[in-house]
């Protein structure tokens, strides 16, 4: 039930959630309480407009993105790479599908092949309710992985785990099987902020190595100094939209996950 009521709850408190709830309102109090009606209206356009807004999404997007800048990264005794990204072989799909999150496995891949740690640590299940296919993510992750170059036998899963707090306790136990505690975790920039906190709270030495970044430095820069991104900035735009609702999810997920004593 927590795990059902994490996904849908905080749906009214995103964006386009919030907005329609506020035309709900419009709509309820059109007839009887107008002046209602017109500040719910006024609202639900205010809500959209700066949920909508390049500038607010990319504020939101780096304050979590940047908190783990990449550096040159150590060796350590595993790499761990988190589920997110993989959409499973489902027809008319011919094999698995990579997502956007999907660059966590390609680097998970990446840093194997230079020789960052021995062994990659894979976690991913997946929910039944919300597209899940017969193969665990954990498990089409492992597809990919073996394409990429690592070897099967370099390969650990923990195939359960149907969110950070069960990926961080289920690798948790497969490292302390192999006698393992200093990792490279591997997961998405935006991410990363609530995924440390989790893995250092199980006390697993956890080393930030973040891809998947949506906002760049150069982005930024392009955005103050042409007019034309600036003027793009200020218009309405659903991928802008998508990205506050993104970056407001971690947000919700650290206030949650430090209530429950996980972070």
């Amino acid at each position: 039930m927590f795990l059902f009521l994490s996904k849908l709850l905080p749906l009214f408190i995103y964006p386009l959630g919030l907005a329609c709830l506020f035309l709900g309102l419009t709509l309820l109090t059109l007839w009887k309480r107008p002046h209602i009606a017109a500040l719910s209206a006024i609202a639900a356009l205010v809500v959209l407009l700066l949920g909508s807004n390049g500038w607010v999404a990319a504020q939101l997007v780096r304050s979590l993105e940047w908190q783990y800048v990449p550096t040159t990264l150590p060796n350590a005794e595993a790499i761990v790479v988190l589920g997110g990204g993989i959409k499973p072989q489902i027809a008319p799909r011919p094999w698995v599908d990579v997502a956007e999150a999907g660059d966590r496995v390609l680097y998970g891949a990446q840093l194997y092949q230079q020789g960052k740690a021995p062994l990659v640590v894979l976690s991913g299940g997946r929910i039944e309710w919300k597209g899940g296919g017969s193969a665990s993510e954990s498990e089409d992750m492992a597809k990919l992985a073996e394409v990429l170059g690592v070897p099967k036998t370099a390969i650990a899963q923990d195939p359960t785990s149907l969110n950070t707090y069960q990926n961080a306790v289920n690798v948790k136990q497969i490292l302390q099987q192999r006698g393992i505690n200093r990792v490279l975790l591997v997961t998405s920039a935006m991410h990363m902020p609530r995924s440390m906190g989790i893995f250092q709270k199980q006390g697993i030495e956890a080393i930030a190595a973040p891809t998947d970044f949506s906002i760049t430095a150069q982005e930024l820069e392009e955005y103050q100094a042409t007019l034309q991104g600036f003027l793009l900035n200020l218009l309405p735009d659903a991928e802008k939209l998508q990205q506050t609702s993104r970056a407001m999810k971690e947000y919700v997920g650290i206030l949650v996950y430090r209530l429950k004593g996980w972070m």
